[in-house]
């Protein structure tokens, strides 16, 4: 569960001449930014819309307006950078600030610890991360796997229970992302099962855009998870850069998320927790579907009662409490469709009370430049009560890929990754950190040790894990 708070934000400044570049934000204060170099985007990307909108009874999703569809008029789009965290359960409302609080952590008898600091100015945000390779290494070992058979070299994000670093399989030059999640502040939060969960979701699931699970292992005082490592940026961080996108590239975008939604949904999994922040570009520009912290296996014919996922992203029958099941993923597909098209969220206020009552209550606004088709798959997926919603008739996910938004889309190409967006991001190399926030990867990793107790240590039996090669693998039990 990854977030994405980004402080301070430039605007995107619109050349309006006749190629119509974009000047790319040099981004937020506790980046260095390179110079300000122009890039033509505008083929890729289009030129940025004013937030003229139309109001749009949502309950119609096949009656989209006429007169105004084809007037477009281009300025700067806010976008949106402070974000709401995942969260599970009643909660208070999420803190909006960058500041990091003042932590140590220490861990011995594993491999790992950190020792971070931060000052509470704002305008301070040097930290420092410490990991540490002990001889005394206690992780529980699966075929040899643990701790001591990775070398930490970058942080590229942080989540709600621990952080993610880019690491190196030693004697390889194999590199992947590993998740490392403190258990102390899992039990703290009764979030056991989630992580379990996570990890016996992850190791079954087999899908061209979805981050496979490599290892999983566990030490005294955390829990770890070795996935692919998708360097191409959180989509998210690509939005925030671009503002929006054409209506061609988040098609493929938009297509390649349902068909993992759709695959996850056929095998009794549901995410509930689908945010730009949880979607990564691969080297080749495809989007990639990770973090399932707050995944769940259902059946058909139950209900979950759990007050989870970013509130932004949040269905309305979420919010009411009354239960909600797989339609909560279709309503999120529709916002994250919305915001790659506009540059934000259609419900948004700095408080949570109020953003609620506008995801339970408030008519969507959409832009007049979109197309009517545009228009109308984002009626289909916002629709307010579940049962009407896109997706949750008896066709299923058929009746999202064949709405005419997504025509020209050869579904059997695409899930064969024979479709290229038309965007690839800037990649040098497969230890290339450049698409991850400079917050993260500009912290230092040194050498520590020190050590601290911790509780929980005999609730993850059995956490280990090892992917079979593929000639070994049998096939997936999703597939």
């Amino acid at each position: 569960m990854v977030s994405s708070e980004i402080g301070n934000v430039t605007k995107v400044t619109v050349r309006k001449n006749l190629k119509m570049q974009i000047l790319l934000p040099t981004g937020p204060p506790d980046v260095v930014a390179s110079e300000n170099l122009e890039f033509d985007f505008s083929d890729v990307f289009g030129p940025v819309p004013s937030q003229t909108t139309i109001t749009l009874n949502a309950v119609n999703p096949d009656n989209p307006p006429e007169s105004v569809l084809n007037e477009t008029v281009y300025d700067n789009p806010p976008v949106i950078c402070k974000r709401s965290h995942s969260l599970v359960g009643p909660s208070t409302p999420v803190s909006q600030s960058l500041q990091l609080s003042k932590l140590t952590i220490h861990e011995a008898d594993s491999s790992l610890e950190f020792l971070e600091s931060a000052s509470r100015d704002a305008g301070d945000q040097e930290s420092s991360i410490c990991v540490t390779d002990t001889q005394n290494s206690k992780s529980e070992k699966c075929d040899g796997i643990g701790l001591d058979d990775f070398e930490s070299l970058k942080l590229v994000g942080k989540g709600a229970f621990g952080k993610v670093f880019q690491v190196r399989k030693r004697g390889t030059s194999e590199i992947y992302a590993m998740k490392v999640m403190r258990k102390d502040k899992i039990m703290e939060n009764n979030h056991a099962e989630y992580m379990k969960a996570e990890r016996d979701i992850l190791t079954k699931v087999d899908h061209p855009f979805i981050v496979q699970l490599r290892y999983s292992f566990q030490t005294k005082y955390k829990l770890y998870l070795v996935l692919d490592f998708v360097n191409g940026g959180h989509l998210f961080f690509q939005l925030y850069h671009h503002g929006l996108f054409r209506e061609d590239l988040a098609r493929i975008y938009t297509a390649e998320i349902v068909s993992a939604v759709s695959h996850l949904h056929a095998n009794g999994i549901m995410h509930r927790d689908l945010k730009p922040e949880n979607i990564l570009l691969d080297a080749d520009g495809h989007a990639m579907l990770t973090d399932f912290g707050l995944a769940k296996e259902f059946d058909e014919n139950t209900r979950s009662n759990s007050l989870c996922g970013t509130v932004e992203y949040m269905a309305p029958e979420i919010v009411l409490g009354k239960g909600h099941d797989k339609a909560a993923d279709w309503w999120s597909v529709g916002i994250l469709l919305f915001e790659m098209l506009t540059g934000k969220p259609p419900f948004i206020s700095s408080n949570r009370e109020k953003m609620q009552q506008k995801i339970m209550r408030e008519k969507i606004k959409l832009p007049a430049y979109l197309s009517s088709e545009a228009h109308s798959l984002i009626k289909g997926l916002l629709q307010k009560e579940a049962s009407k919603r896109l997706g949750c008739g008896l066709g299923g996910s058929k009746e999202i890929k064949n709405h005419k938004w997504f025509k020209s889309i050869n579904w059997r190409k695409l899930e064969a990754r024979e479709i290229q967006p038309s965007f690839r991001p800037n990649v040098t190399g497969k230890s290339c950190i450049a698409n991850f926030d400079e917050r993260w990867t500009s912290m230092p990793v040194l050498d520590s040790p020190v050590a601290s107790p911790v509780a929980g240590a005999n609730e993850f039996a059995g956490f280990t894990y090892v992917r079979p090669a593929p000639f070994l693998q049998r096939p997936s039990p999703l597939s």
